[in-house]
């Protein structure tokens, strides 16, 4: 069982301790589960009343957030608990979090000729390199990943279970991708000639940069004449579809079941929430954020925040929500006002 003292935990993360640095923490449990031994962290006020009724040793706070006398725990005071609790979790659940292991080639495995191997690889059973691919240093490929022929892996990457990786790739070090993931797949490229579908091939590319990590069964297509990128750091959920030649820049978030069409260029530190849609040759400003399930048709500054289907600035897509629960009562009324004057012009007529 793992054990720290407040005090070393909050040197981990560089946090301000207020109480007891040298109580004892032996576990990290949610905060309405947490008792006697355990560290949790509460990000914001809304989760006071939660705290209230639990009783862990000692609680992550934001640096600036009171707690109204909520708990009798130790704080440890931080710029962004959630964060804080990223670099702890480690140390509690070490079998839980994913890390290198004994490298070397399962029997099962396949390679094809001419296949580079860095230093410290792992290939795990009934896994397929294809011939010229090259894997870094440090790299686990998982069982049953596909690695096409000529694709390029870099260091410290992995390769989760049943992944394709296909020729087109050209990945960056200390990629991170799950299980069923699809990189390189052929992009939607058909044109029409007399009223059929006629199949363009796409001969692009597949970028990853450093630090990607991207989520199980998500597709990325390569691009169809052109590259289409990933740029460092970015992470994307599961589930999500990036089109061929799409650009999306560094350190951008994007959510579960999001579709980005073909051709739209994502700027630096873009978040797309869950289900947004984004359709194809668009432009998404640095530090633009998308909100869950807008559907956006046309192109969205810097640092804008759009949401609803047709997307539009949050402000304006609120006052329209607000206008549209009131329209039952707005057309009652007017059906009152219709019937008086109605009344009113019968009462002339008599007259």
């Amino acid at each position: 069982m793992s054990r720290y003292t407040v005090g070393e935990l909050a040197a981990r993360v560089d946090g301000r301790v207020e109480g007891d640095p040298s109580a004892a923490v032996t576990g990290i449990a949610p905060v309405d589960e947490a008792g006697p031994g355990d560290l949790t962290f509460v990000s914001d006020r809304r989760y006071q009343r939660a705290l209230a009724s639990s009783r862990p040793t000692a609680v992550l706070v934001p640096d600036d957030m009171t707690t109204d006398g909520a708990t009798s725990a130790t704080l440890i005071r931080v710029r962004d608990p959630h964060v804080a609790l990223g670099r702890l979790l480690p140390l509690f659940f070490p079998d839980r979090v994913e890390s290198a292991s004994v490298p070397g080639v399962h029997a099962t495995a396949v390679l094809g000729r001419g296949v580079e191997l860095g230093e410290g690889v792992r290939i795990d059973p009934h896994a397929v390199l294809e011939a010229g691919c090259h894997v870094g240093r440090d790299t686990v490929v998982e069982a049953h990943v596909h690695v096409g022929a000529g694709a390029v892996i870099g260091e410290a990457c992995r390769l989760g279970q049943g992944c394709s990786v296909l020729g087109a790739v050209r990945m960056g070090d200390r990629v991170h991708v799950h299980p069923g993931a699809r990189l390189g797949t052929e992009g939607y490229g058909f044109g029409v000639d007399g009223g059929r579908p006629v199949k363009i091939p796409q001969v692009g590319r597949c970028l990853v940069g450093d630090d990607v990590e991207i989520g199980a069964n998500t597709t990325v297509d390569r691009g169809a004449l052109g590259d289409t990128v990933i740029g460092a750091g970015t992470k994307i959920d599961n589930l999500v579809h990036i089109g061929h030649n799409v650009r999306i820049g560094e350190n951008c978030m994007i959510v579960a079941q999001v579709g980005v069409a073909g051709s739209v260029e994502i700027g630096t530190g873009v978040q797309l929430a869950g289900q947004a849609g984004i359709a194809g040759h668009l432009s998404i400003g640095d530090g633009a954020r998308i909100a869950a399930q807008a559907g956006v048709i046309g192109d969205v500054p810097p640092g804008a925040t759009y949401s609803g289907y047709p997307a539009r600035p949050h402000h304006e897509a609120m006052r329209a929500s607000a206008a549209l629960f009131r329209l039952p009562d707005l057309l009652h009324r007017m059906r009152r006002l219709g019937e008086g004057h109605g009344a009113d012009s019968k009462e002339a007529e008599d007259a």
